[in-house]
């Protein structure tokens, strides 16, 4: 599964993407530049994303942004005390009483 932005990963723990780095920021996990502020302490749970692309006149850009991976969800629900809502249990097709 692929890694989430940081308007994705906002959008799953129901918050903003301003609210969302604001706290991160609070807790010490995001720098000035909304990067992981301790990228190698946080490698399972946040990752930097690094694009580039070419501009006419002022030649090759570059970007870098943060996202969060899968184990990286429920790690910042803990992180930043969030409760999410847990899905509604399927019932087992086997179970006939």
């Amino acid at each position: 599964m692929k890694d989430l932005t940081l308007q994705e990963t906002a959008k799953q723990l129901k918050t903003t993407r301003p609210k969302l780095i604001a706290l991160m920021r609070e807790k010490g996990l995001l720098n000035d530049q909304n990067l992981p502020a301790h990228p190698v302490r946080d490698r399972l749970y946040l990752s930097i994303h690094e694009g580039s692309w070419m501009h006419d006149k002022l030649g090759m850009q570059y970007s870098r942004s943060t996202r969060v991976r899968q184990a990286g969800l429920r790690w910042l629900e803990e992180k930043l005390g969030i409760q999410r809502d847990l899905p509604p249990p399927t019932p087992d097709r086997r179970d006939v009483a």
